[in-house]
């Protein structure tokens, strides 16, 4: 049943957000220049890479040296924007449609941090990555790696076609309210390097 709901829904999504995406689009080339997108590997169910897909809110800028600046100063007031609304997320409709991901999940990292996971941390794998989440509904970017996974398997512990519908609804309130968009101090998230001792909140 959630495989068909993602499907259906994802493929409504994409017809009726397909204007509003192209005119997001036409701004991302004009504010960012291209590419469009930003594409990444990031690790699905079981660990399997897949290329993620979303509106690019971010410069290319670099250093003298060839290195990428910092996410803070690459970070445009029109990609914060962007991110504030959550509209950079839209192309990962895409991939839901194929499959690579659902609609509710825990959010797909990146491929590096796989081998710094607990075993416990790690079962966030058990289930496709979302473009939503228990955890972007409950602190989203304020919260700290360890409470972030801590949700991510609460969900994988206790979803159900109800609690989907209950997070995609918070999910609206959380976007409206632009609740949680970066970590303290920082303009995303701060990389995860590992676990500290986890000060995991009950869900």
């Amino acid at each position: 049943m959630k495989r068909l709901f993602d499907v259906v829904v994802s493929g409504l999504l994409l017809v009726a957000l397909s204007l509003p995406m192209i005119f997001l689009a036409f701004f991302v080339w004009k504010r960012l220049g291209r590419p469009l997108y930003f594409s990444q590997q990031r690790p699905g169910m079981g660990g399997h890479p897949f290329k993620m897909l979303k509106f690019r809110t971010m410069t290319a800028e670099r250093d003298a040296s060839g290195r990428k600046l910092s996410d803070a100063e690459r970070l445009t007031p029109f990609g914060r924007w962007l991110r504030g609304t959550s509209l950079d997320e839209l192309p990962e409709l895409w991939n839901v449609l194929r499959g690579d991901m659902s609609l509710v999940g825990p959010r797909p990292l990146l491929m590096q941090y796989l081998p710094l996971y607990s075993p416990r941390q790690a079962r966030r794998h058990e289930v496709r990555p979302g473009i939503t989440g228990w955890a972007q509904v409950n602190g989203r970017n304020a919260l700290t790696w360890p409470q972030k996974f801590e949700l991510d398997v609460w969900y994988v512990e206790n979803r159900s076609f109800w609690v989907d519908l209950r997070i995609l609804w918070m999910t609206l309130l959380v976007v409206l309210r632009r609740d949680g968009i970066s970590a303290q101090g920082e303009a995303t998230m701060p990389p995860f390097t590992g676990n500290d001792p986890d000060p995991s909140p009950k869900a």
